[in-house]
């Protein structure tokens, strides 16, 4: 299986599982919404709408055009804050996103410095 694949078997996951949490949403936020300058959107979205509504379709876009896919990518630091108080609850949302990381950046951003 190439990068590519595991990359859209891992997306998989990540809907599967925000949908699991509860977190889905059938209702897209508002245009003015998703526009933003900030990283992870967090002036305007929460974190798991940032995954649905950009980071998730932007990731298919890339697989589907088969454009290159993204070589530094850290997403799962930022689940790991946002979650630092429902960790037991989300530990299966940030492992599936820290594979991700691992995937296209080749290393893990959640490693301990030694």
């Amino acid at each position: 299986m190439d990068q590519r694949q595991r990359a859209a078997r891992l997306l998989e996951r990540l809907e599967a599982e925000l949908n699991g949490l509860g977190l889905w949403q059938s209702e897209c936020p508002a245009p003015h919404q998703l526009q933003s300058s900030e990283p992870f959107a967090v002036d305007k979205l929460d974190f798991h709408q940032w995954l649905q509504f950009i980071m998730l379709p932007r990731m298919w876009d890339m697989i589907d055009g088969e454009h290159p896919l993204p070589q530094n990518i850290a997403v799962s630091p930022m689940a790991a804050h946002v979650y630092r108080h429902e960790l037991e609850n989300h530990e299966g949302l940030i492992t599936i996103l820290r594979e991700f990381d691992v995937l296209l950046s080749g290393a893990d951003p959640l490693a301990e410095d030694v």
